[in-house]
């Protein structure tokens, strides 16, 4: 489930670094066998007119929107990781928050941390409030996790998350995402997330 990074990961990491600022299955129909002297079969699509579909498109999952990181970068402790929600399904989608990090170990157990919503408590810059966004398909919405690899008690053990899920909002489907590294928390014991905004290129 985790999906590579990709080329766009460095052009994104580079401006976040530079400015510090945000800003499917198919279904497979298998005839049927029936005894003849059952109902004839249901009118054909032509017959019954035009219907619309409500699957998502092949390969998108089946909330409609498709989630990844685009890369990650690191400079002096502070780290950033880029995350792009697509929405490949054929109907508008909407977005008013943050999205829901859940952050685990090699072992695949939750690590225990605090996600702040927005990043003050981490770095300046990406405190833009949550406001309404409407993708329409094929359009993308971006945000940014942040997190600062610091030791500053030599008694709490440094903790690293390896692997990382991602929401849309709270009680929407998680998805697998690949975090570009270590997710090297020190003990600080927080992340911060900022909030989804639409992307305009």
């Amino acid at each position: 489930m985790i999906s590579p990074s990709t080329p766009a990961g460095s052009r994104f990491g580079a401006a976040v670094l530079a400015t510090l600022v945000l800003g499917g299955c198919t279904r497979d129909h298998e005839g049927q066998g029936g005894d003849p002297s059952g109902p004839p079969p249901a009118a054909s699509r032509s017959e019954a007119g035009p219907t619309v579909s409500t699957e998502p498109p092949a390969g998108c999952p089946a909330s409609g929107v498709r989630i990844r990181s685009t890369g990650g970068d690191a400079a002096m402790g502070l780290r950033a990781l880029g995350l792009e929600l697509v929405n490949c399904g054929e109907s508008p989608y909407q977005l008013n928050g943050y999205p829901v990090l859940h952050v685990f170990d090699e072992e695949r157990e939750p690590v225990m941390l605090r996600v702040v919503n927005g990043a003050k408590e981490i770095t300046s810059g990406f405190d833009q409030p949550a406001r309404p966004v409407t993708l329409a398909p094929d359009e993308r919405a971006t945000a940014v996790v942040l997190w600062r690899n610091l030791v500053t008690d030599s008694t709490v053990v440094a903790t690293n998350g390896e692997f990382l899920t991602v929401a849309p909002a709270a009680g929407q489907p998680e998805q697998e995402v690949d975090p570009d590294g270590p997710i090297d928390l020190g003990n600080t014991g927080r992340i911060g997330v900022s909030a989804w905004k639409k992307a305009t290129t």
